[in-house]
């Protein structure tokens, strides 16, 4: 069982950074892979960015690739995402998941069994 709690959310102005964590518990945290999301309201969650569980591969959605930047520290049992250049479209609650099977690639697909965060709320005011 693995459980997750993300921070660092908050509110900022456009343009400003933030960076979020994802800390978790459990011995299998640092064989999953783990991704980002976010929800805005009336939206659907989307994917933004995942990370193996070596750090050695990355992917973004396009939304924010060259924007964000995912990472982790498997010593600390954390996931990071620096968000920089934030837009008021960027306003949304987002959760971190981790892959429930180890040694895999991220698959930001539903159908992946994934454990999920509470999630922590990003307001960026224009």
């Amino acid at each position: 069982q693995v459980q997750l709690v993300e921070s660092g959310g908050g509110l900022v102005q456009a343009g400003d950074s933030l960076r979020l964590s994802c800390a978790a518990s459990g011995r299998i945290f640092s064989s999953s892979a783990v991704g980002w999301f976010r929800q805005a309201p009336g939206k659907e969650r989307e994917f933004l960015s995942s990370i193996n569980w070596s750090g050695s591969r990355t992917d973004y959605a396009d939304s924010v690739k060259g924007r964000f930047t995912i990472s982790r520290d498997n010593a600390k049992n954390t996931v990071f995402l620096q968000m920089n250049r934030l837009e008021s479209e960027d306003t949304a609650v987002y959760y971190c998941a981790a892959q429930t099977s180890i040694w895999k690639p991220f698959n930001p697909d539903a159908k992946e069994s994934k454990y999920w965060g509470q999630g922590t709320q990003v307001t960026v005011s224009s």
